[in-house]
């Protein structure tokens, strides 16, 4: 992964709180943040230029949710080696040996969350050491 600063990344939920938490988070460490409220917006971010991680969200409403996202975008050879960061709600439990095995998740995370620990896992998913980025 290259170390060009500042690294995007963008991330995707139907919750706009959910998405203004990552934000605020992770642009105070120094990354570029783009939000979407559902898959086909993020893809379309995604397929323009390619995010140095993705974070979304697994079950949305309406159109695309996390799970048919990640099936694209590791479909894609261009973002094979872009780490996925999959959020889950209490009481939708998915199998994390299924989403690593099938969908090369790089990690899955509970709702709520802690913004300090996302923020380390972004850091160490694009080798960045440093609070700040």
């Amino acid at each position: 992964m290259s170390s060009q600063l500042p690294l995007r990344v963008v991330a995707c939920d139907d919750h706009a709180h959910i998405t203004c938490t990552l934000e605020m988070a992770l642009r105070k460490a120094g990354f570029v943040v783009e939000t979407y409220p559902s898959g086909e917006l993020a893809l379309e971010a995604i397929q323009r230029e390619t995010p140095a991680v993705i974070i979304t969200d697994c079950q949305m409403p309406g159109g695309m949710d996390g799970l048919q996202l990640c099936r694209i975008i590791r479909g894609d050879s261009r973002f094979w080696d872009v780490p996925i960061i999959m959020l889950t709600s209490k009481g939708y439990e998915l199998s994390e040996n299924m989403l690593r095995r099938d969908l090369q998740i790089s990690a899955l995370i509970g709702k709520p969350f802690s913004p300090r620990e996302l923020i380390k896992l972004v850091q160490s998913l694009v080798g960045v050491e440093n609070a700040t980025v």
